[in-house]
């Protein structure tokens, strides 16, 4: 399947996907307010870094392996049979870990003890949690993407049932247990789509580790747990330093804004993971690889550009409709915004290469330098800018991880494909 039907296909998944995430965003405006904003950041960022510990590390490695042994059935079978035994045991080690600790993970999340019970939530949802990615990856490295369609379809409209009625009855504690368990009740679902394709069986997720498999899964697990440990945390730290500094609305008002990119952008960077990223890892030649990244700047680059200058431009019309007039404050940051997410997107198509070719230690070394300058020059711009700083501390810091990549991605892939 080609970039363009992926992208197609991709995108009726990503406007049912974008049209919930709006509804919600102000059911929670309504419900939460920009200090509940601030809160459901924090513990989005806890989830992404404990998903990623408890066994999506490996997902990454799941859809490249997938894609790359496309006409050897044994081998696929062998990558998801280590997949799946790796997130049965890391799930179940840190779900035992956050039970232990659920006081102390609620006064260090939420500097209170109010919201303990909704670690023990995720705690009994986590191995489902990831189950139900582990499955998306698989689909993605077959390709088979009506399926992963219609999963992240259903994903969406639960998403959306389940957080609704929880923000609507028992607000920000409600919207908190919705991000425990939604995910976990996908896996039903994705589980059924999986089951009913002729190339998988249960039996195929469960079984030895093969030491080859495991050490091949090692160096993507290292890049997706540098980036689960940086990027939730550099936002984690920025987030309440903005409470410090400007108070808990004003961090709220930026997790508004974080959460309105990542909608706008959504058939971006999903085509970039359905389509792109299983893509190169199935090239081997440099000259092909070089013409798919151009592609990559010729279709997907430019939607980025389009979809930044449409919501710059209707600006306030978005905060009215999607939130509510107490974030208006969030307009200062639109400017720089929309021009840092463009620069990202001209980036991470560089960026994927990294991952697509495994290029451990440019990855990881990027990711740490990058997180630490996020946060430096939120700093250092909010001190010179006041709020308004920290989208231009995001714009400047995509600036320079595009000139980086630009630099390093091809020099190193010309080393690995002689």
């Amino acid at each position: 399947m080609n970039l363009l039907k992926t992208s197609v296909l991709n995108g009726v998944a990503v406007l049912i996907k974008t049209a919930t995430m709006f509804i919600l965003n102000k059911i929670l405006a309504v419900y939460v307010g920009p200090a509940g904003y601030a809160s459901i950041g924090q513990f989005q960022n806890f989830i992404q870094m404990i998903t990623t510990f408890a066994g999506s590390a490996i997902n990454t490695a799941v859809i490249k392996y997938t894609a790359e042994y496309h006409e050897n059935e044994h081998q696929q079978i062998s990558v998801w049979r280590a997949a799946g035994s790796l997130v049965l045991i890391f799930s179940f080690i840190f779900s035992l870990i956050i039970l232990i600790f659920q006081k102390q993970l609620s006064l260090y999340i939420f500097q209170t003890t109010a919201y303990q019970s909704v670690f023990v939530w995720f705690a009994a949802f986590l191995v489902l949690f990831n189950l139900n990615a582990l499955f998306l990856a698989i689909l993605n490295g077959k390709k088979e993407i009506l399926k992963l369609v219609v999963a992240n379809i259903v994903g969406s409209v639960l998403s959306l049932m389940v957080t609704s009625t929880l923000a609507i009855k028992y607000h920000l504690y409600g919207a908190l247990i919705a991000l425990s368990i939604y995910q976990s009740l996908a896996f039903f679902v994705t589980l059924f789509l999986c089951y009913k394709a002729n190339w998988f069986k249960i039996s195929y997720l469960f079984g030895r580790i093969e030491p080859q498999i495991a050490k091949n899964f090692a160096a993507f697990a290292l890049m997706a747990l540098v980036s689960a440990i940086c990027v939730p945390l550099s936002q984690m730290v920025i987030r309440s330093y903005l409470s410090q500094e400007f108070g808990l609305n004003y961090a709220g008002y930026w997790e508004a804004m974080i959460r309105l990119s990542a909608a706008y952008l959504m058939l971006v960077t999903t085509t970039l993971s359905v389509y792109y990223l299983p893509r190169l890892a199935e090239l081997t030649h440099l000259d092909e690889i070089k013409k798919e990244v151009y592609l990559g700047y010729k279709f997907i680059f430019p939607l980025a550009v389009v979809g930044g200058l449409c919501v710059y431009v209707m600006r306030d019309w978005i905060i009215t409709l999607l939130f509510s007039q107490a974030f208006m404050p969030m307009r200062d940051l639109f400017l720089w915004q929309m021009i840092g997410d463009s620069l990202k997107i001209g980036s991470w198509i560089l960026a994927y290469l990294m991952l697509g070719k495994a290029m451990t230690k440019l990855f990881v070394t990027t990711e740490i330098l990058f997180a630490l300058s996020s946060v430096g020059l939120t700093y250092l711009c909010s001190k010179l800018f006041g709020f308004e700083g920290v989208s231009i501390a995001h714009l400047v810091n995509y600036a320079l991880y595009s000139l980086v990549m630009s630099y390093f991605i091809f020099r190193q892939l010309e080393e690995k494909v002689k």
